[in-house]
């Protein structure tokens, strides 16, 4: 998912030996950062003395040595708890470990610690090695929390979705919807975010960049699977957001390494950021079909007897006629430019004048202010359900994002809630939901299999591609929610569909759809049909042995 907001934060105490500390430092909002010392009074009376004790002066004039620094574990460490969970009827006896894996360069030096949780169900003596999982978020330079605490972790967060989350205390509760039950799990946090940091000299820079993500997740990857004996082990691969890039990037350069996948999972995906670039029609081509489902669910447009088949007729209404009149540009004729507003008034809810005003072409910050202004809500990015309310009800875009201000606070509460209580891990380090400024720094080029040199924006389709021919038995699932505003499902299909498969590949792919946003999970009705859809499909790559 693409996280670029801070939440509040709270320093935990942590040695090399994983010894539980007791104290914790509270640390404050991004957006309301508070002040360490006093307001100065408004005026002063007689002289001021400073009053200060022995132990606070001592305090305030030592000073700090590397010793006081937080850092991350050159030394691997791991903390084990035993727990159960109840999935599908059956109780799962299952090990949590939450610890740290040492990335190492091609000279054997330390060049980052990067934080994970596993849970490996238990297994009969004899019994045939379980799958296991490689889950995480994007961003780029998110950690792992939404996909580890709302999706297919063991215990996970309830919002109020499509609402925003009531105050805390939140519930946090087993997930009778945990993938436990098909594959054990593990979650990886991106270096610079959750408790992943660099080590020694190695700046943060080397890795924030789509091929740096990609050689950091597999040295990570790697070095899990050989501390832990999983070589032979069946293995997929679940990534959402960016998070499906780093994947598809991913899957290849571990085949490159020696280790070979049975599936890929892609929840609310882009592969192709080439086909963003400005100056291009295209994004408002792979936008259209879910403004027409947003349009929908808001009432601005007529309910459809089978939303299905109405979101098909509009993929081919934007593929077709919406296309061929963008690409006149401003050669398009008073007739066609009336008629394409007037159909596209119909699908998205805006009115013709807006649209022709706006030469057909409506980005989604102007889309999700213009929607609902009449109400003066604004929708939301990550799940176009939620709505908002800005100051500036005048205003050309939303001032925040309802989809994600509304979640975010339960997640990282829970997050802080299930590593400290549950699995007795805490830190030193703050736990970053959103490394600081790794977004702004993100090195785009990528260097696509076969390439003669890096392309200025990435394309991780060609590697998944190249990754599915050079292994036939790897199976693609794309998972995707019609309110998603980020990751618009159109542009997902057209991503997959510009992989250039063989016809005998293409079996190997399959899409769903869900009632919800870019975080599926939020809608439990929908998540509880994913995980059906998940289960069948781990059935399906491991039948294929």
């Amino acid at each position: 998912m693409i996280r670029q907001s801070l939440a509040a934060l709270i320093a935990l105490g942590l040695s090399a030996t994983v010894t539980l500390a007791q104290t914790a430092a509270p640390t404050a909002a991004a957006n309301a950062a508070r002040r360490d010392t006093p307001d100065e009074p408004a005026a002063n009376v007689g002289s001021v003395v400073e009053r200060r004790s022995e132990r606070g002066q001592a305090a305030g004039e030592r000073k700090i040595s590397d010793a006081d620094i937080a850092t991350a574990p050159v030394h691997e460490t791991e903390r084990s708890t035993r727990h159960s969970v109840t999935v599908g009827g059956r109780t799962i006896p299952y090990t949590a470990t939450a610890g740290t894996l040492t990335l190492r360069d091609d000279d054997g030096k330390p060049i980052a610690s990067m934080f994970y949780v596993a849970y490996t169900a238990d297994r009969a003596k004899g019994e045939a090695d379980r799958p296991v999982t490689f889950l995480y978020n994007g961003g780029p330079g998110s950690a792992s929390l939404f996909v580890h605490m709302g999706l297919f972790g063991p215990v996970h967060v309830q919002t109020d979705s499509p609402n925003a989350t009531h105050a805390p205390p939140f519930s946090i509760v087993d997930n009778p919807y945990s993938l436990l039950d098909k594959s054990d799990l593990v979650f990886l946090d991106a270096i610079g975010a959750g408790y992943s940091r660099p080590l020694g000299d190695t700046k943060g820079s080397a890795f924030w960049g789509v091929d740096q993500d990609i050689d950091a997740f597999a040295r990570g990857i790697q070095r899990y699977v050989t501390v832990n004996h999983r070589w032979n082990s069946p293995k997929f691969l679940f990534g959402e957001s960016y998070g499906t890039t780093r994947s598809a990037g991913l899957v290849y350069a571990l085949q490159e390494r020696g280790l070979q996948f049975n599936g890929v999972l892609i929840l609310s995906s882009v592969l192709n950021y080439g086909v963003r670039d400005a100056g291009f029609d295209h994004d408002y081509i792979r936008y259209l079909p879910s403004y027409a489902a947003t349009a929908v669910y808001h009432h601005k447009a007529p309910t459809p007897p089978d939303l299905t088949a109405y979101l098909q007729q509009v993929r081919d209404w934007a593929s077709g006629p919406y296309q061929v009149a963008l690409a006149k540009g401003s050669n398009i004729s008073e007739a066609e430019l009336d008629a394409t507003a007037r159909q596209m008034s119909a699908y998205t809810g805006l009115s013709v004048d807006f649209l022709k005003r706006a030469n057909l072409r409506v980005d989604l910050a102007r889309f999700r202010k213009e929607l609902l202004r009449d109400q003066r809500r604004t929708i939301g990015r990550y799940d176009s359900r939620f709505t908002g309310i800005d100051a500036d009800a005048a205003g050309d875009s939303a001032e925040y994002d309802p989809s994600d201000t509304g979640i975010h606070g339960a997640y990282v509460a829970a997050l802080h809630e299930h590593l400290e209580k549950d699995l007795g891990y805490t830190s030193d380090l703050n736990y970053w939901p959103s490394g600081p400024n790794i977004n702004r720094a993100w090195d785009w080029k990528h260097k696509a299999p076969g390439a003669n040199f890096a392309s200025q924006s990435a394309d991780t389709a060609l590697d998944l591609s190249a990754a599915m021919r050079e292994n036939p038995h790897l199976m693609l699932y794309s998972l995707n929610g019609l309110y998603d505003m980020a990751t618009p499902f159109f542009g997902t299909e057209y991503d997959i569909a510009h992989m250039q498969l063989d016809p005998t590949l293409r079996n190997n792919v399959r899409f769903a759809y869900y009632p919800s946003g870019h975080m599926v999970y939020l809608n439990q009705d929908a998540l509880r049909q994913l995980k059906v859809d998940v289960a069948k499909f781990y059935d399906e790559a491991l039948a294929r042995r």
